[in-house]
Order: C-alpha cells, then structure tokens, then sequence
C-alpha cells in the first residue's frame, strides 16, 4: 500500500499529464511543503509528518478564505475551498464528537487535572496518545476548557 506522500506525488503527475493547472500548482506547492517541513524538523517524511503538515495547511487556507470572505473577494474564497477540497482527500477522516468528548474525558481523569489552568497537561497527554493525528486540537481546547472549572 502506498503512503500518503507516495499517493500524493503520483497525483502531481498525474494532474501535470491532464494538464489540470490549480491542481497541479497546489499539490507541487503542498509536496514542497512537506519536504521544507521534513528538512526544517530533521524528521523523515513519513505518513505522521504529511498529515501534521497537511492539516496545518488546509487550516491557513480556511482562516485565509474567511478574511477573503470579508473583503468580498469571492474568486479567491472559491479557489481556496477548490484547494482545500483537493488537499483534504490526503488527509484521514477526523474523530467524531462523541469519540473525541470520550478522548477528552479520558485526558482529564488520567491527568487528574481539576482546573483551567492545568489544561496543558491535559492537551499533551492528547497529543502523546496513539490516534493523536485524528485529534482536531481547537475541538479538543474548547471541549476541555469546558469540562474543566
């Protein structure tokens, strides 16, 4: 089975032989960053660091649609969804909310964390579990200020 990284060459050239232009733009721009990402972090380029960077990626191009949005440029928000579109096929489908609520509540006993302030405990024992790449971490932020007093 190919990895993401794999997958996701093959499609920029697939998309340079169909002559698909925004794909192509896009997806040698997120190959870019991948490799710029691994050679920044001294890390390998493996399925962990294309979705950390993927993710990381599609969030910029959401918080740059919606100030788009606001200056009422509507070329450049639909360019932007076509590419987050494009780039979310990479990445694994996300936890639901009541999976991540159980995750959430689970932190919070093995932590033994009782108020707000102690919320980075509860965030690093996210991060150190197992399925910590299907964590949406703002989700997880908000459901945990929330549960802690």
């Amino acid at each position: 089975m190919a990895t993401i990284y794999e997958t996701l060459r093959a499609d920029v050239v697939s998309a340079m032989k169909a002559r698909n232009q925004q794909a192509t733009v896009a997806l040698r721009t997120a190959d870019a960053l991948i490799q710029r990402t691994s050679l920044d972090q001294g890390k390998p380029i493996d399925d962990a660091l294309v979705v950390a960077t993927l993710r990381k990626a599609v969030k910029n191009l959401a918080d740059a649609k919606e100030e788009f949005a606001k200056g009422g440029r509507t070329d450049l928000v639909a360019a932007n969804d076509a590419e987050i579109q494009l780039l979310s096929k990479y990445l694994p489908a996300g936890l639901d909310a009541t999976k991540l609520e159980a995750i959430v509540v689970e932190a919070i006993t093995e932590t033994g964390a009782q108020s707000k302030k102690e919320m980075g405990k509860v965030i690093g024992a996210l991060k150190q579990r197992p399925d910590a790449g299907l964590i949406d971490f703002a989700a997880a932020s908000k459901l945990v200020q929330g549960k802690l007093s």
